[in-house]
């Protein structure tokens, strides 16, 4: 049987006895008086009238009737159309649904209550109504300490839908800053939960949380970032201070294989920790948690994403999550880069995997003239707009990263990306057309090593790009040079600055 089954339609004549009557909620076929049935008979499964013990009493409530399933069930279905969301407000069936939350025991009970509130707040006026009820807001985040995991998975849902609405959005975002424990209780969800479903609605929690809130975020970084000095080492064993990014970390591990856009949102998580210091830190400060994140990265670009065999348009699905994973990879190579983790001859499969997103990034740009494509309506043109957008910060993302690395190579790299293939004139060719202008200091101090393992490369790649010759002048010393270097390298970081911000809106 499915867990939520939807009710079956009444019959002909039923529906005009009930029309007849007024018995229907607004415009649909559903009636009033059998709603009113189940919510009372609701109301009853957490105020028994009976003189059972109060064991008896527990017991019973851990389980719900099958007929009473069923019943509230249709309600959950029905509360997804307006009328009948707005009628359960006007009836005040939050109240009652709070009630329920406040002291039933029955987990199945409890899921469907908080399904019917997040169906019901998918509405405007009912989930500013349901956000402004102060003591309905208490219960509700109360439920993310719950154990059962469809009953966490539908409040995750309804808060995600509440922090969607503009208007409600900071009503939510200060509640779960006022209650520190929410955050050891996503932290444990997201390090020891096997529920896929579970696990993707709270990354997009979290997510939503971090995009919303920055000051949010640098509060769940520093938590458990210190351990307490009073507290005893034995009891720090027992009971470990979660911190968010091993713990980010385990849910992506978890999401990988099975939900492609699970995965998505918990890359971006991480980039957008990146976007503050306190983040970049939270992840490379402990050696173990940068080797982990750097080894799950770094096997996803290389060994999963945007692969030799892969048609170029698959950048088109990947081109989000492939701007979070090298933007966190370029954080942490930026920050340490004498980590043992972060050895030279892995700089040669990144550089492959990056000149290879560029070349298909200039593949999905082509459009063909007077296609289709181009003769759709003002919709069409919107959503190519926005694909347009997220590739070219993919681009800028891939640019900068490449740039990253291209100022570490050594000549020994260099004669080893050339004989491995990484470093082929076709593939230098597309590194440079990316890079110039902007990151012309870094292709002249490549040409400069490059010219030392293969000068006829070296000669054709400046022959092909004429602006990489202004550097090779008498009056360009290496002081001069690095000067220019650097100076350009400020540039491009303010041109860059928009990026990790940009990123939030992918």
């Amino acid at each position: 049987m499915d867990r939520n089954p939807s009710p079956p339609p009444p019959s002909r004549d039923q529906a005009e006895e009930e029309a007849a009557g007024g018995d229907c909620i607004g415009s649909t076929v559903y009636s009033k008086h059998w709603l009113f049935g189940v919510l009372s008979g609701l109301i009853q499964t957490v105020n028994p009238e009976s003189t059972k013990s109060n064991s008896d009493d527990e017991e019973q409530q851990m389980e719900l009737d099958e007929e009473m399933e069923n019943e509230i069930c249709r309600v959950w279905d029905m509360s997804m159309d307006e009328d009948v969301a707005l009628f359960l407000q006007e009836f005040k069936a939050p109240d009652i649904f709070m009630g329920v939350l406040a002291k039933s025991r029955c987990p199945r009970l409890r899921e469907i209550c908080v399904g019917i509130l997040g169906n019901m707040a998918c509405f405007q006026e009912i989930c500013v109504s349901i956000s402004s009820d102060k003591n309905l807001g208490q219960v509700l985040l109360h439920c993310l300490y719950d154990s059962d995991p469809p009953t966490l998975l539908e409040t995750s849902r309804l808060l995600l839908t509440c922090l969607s609405q503009t208007e409600v959005a900071s009503v939510w975002v200060e509640r779960i800053r006022e209650h520190p424990a929410i955050y050891d209780s996503i932290c444990f969800i997201m390090s020891s939960s096997t529920n896929v479903d579970l696990l993707v609605k709270v990354g997009e929690v979290v997510d939503k949380l971090f995009d919303l809130d920055e000051k949010l975020m640098l509060e769940w970084i520093r938590n458990g970032a210190v351990q307490p000095l009073d507290q005893p080492q034995e009891e720090s064993e027992e009971q470990p201070a979660f911190r968010i990014v091993p713990c980010v970390l385990e849910a992506a591990k978890q999401v990988r294989s099975e939900n492609p856009e699970g995965l998505d949102v918990y890359m971006h998580i991480l980039q957008l920790l990146t976007t503050v210091d306190d983040g970049i830190q939270a992840i490379v400060q402990c050696p173990d948690t940068g080797k982990d994140t750097w080894n799950l990265l770094f096997d996803l670009v290389c060994h999963e994403f945007c692969q030799s065999d892969d048609p170029p348009i698959i950048l088109q699905e990947q081109k989000t999550v492939l701007a979070s994973i090298f933007s966190v990879l370029s954080a942490i190579y930026a920050s340490q880069a004498e980590q043992e983790y972060l050895k030279i001859e892995k700089d040669l499969p990144l550089i492959d995997s990056l000149i290879r997103v560029l070349q298909n990034t200039e593949h999905c740009q082509k459009k063909p003239e007077d296609s289709a494509e181009s003769r759709t309506g003002e919709t069409k043109k919107s959503d190519l707009t926005q694909d347009d957008f997220h590739l070219k910060i993919l681009k800028d993302i891939s640019c900068e990263f490449l740039s990253i690395i291209f100022q570490v190579l050594t000549k020994e790299t260099v004669a080893q990306g050339l004989k491995e293939g990484q470093l082929s004139k076709q593939k230098c060719s597309c590194a440079f057309q990316n890079l110039l202008p902007f990151y012309s200091p870094v292709v002249e101090d490549f040409l400069r090593v490059l010219r030392e393992v293969d000068e006829t490369l070296a000669d054709d790649l400046e022959e092909a790009f004429p602006s990489s010759k202004r550097w090779f002048t008498p009056s360009c010393t290496p002081n001069f040079r690095k000067a220019i270097l650097d100076s350009s390298m400020v540039l491009k970081g303010l041109y860059l600055a928009s990026v990790p911000q940009a990123l939030k809106f992918l």
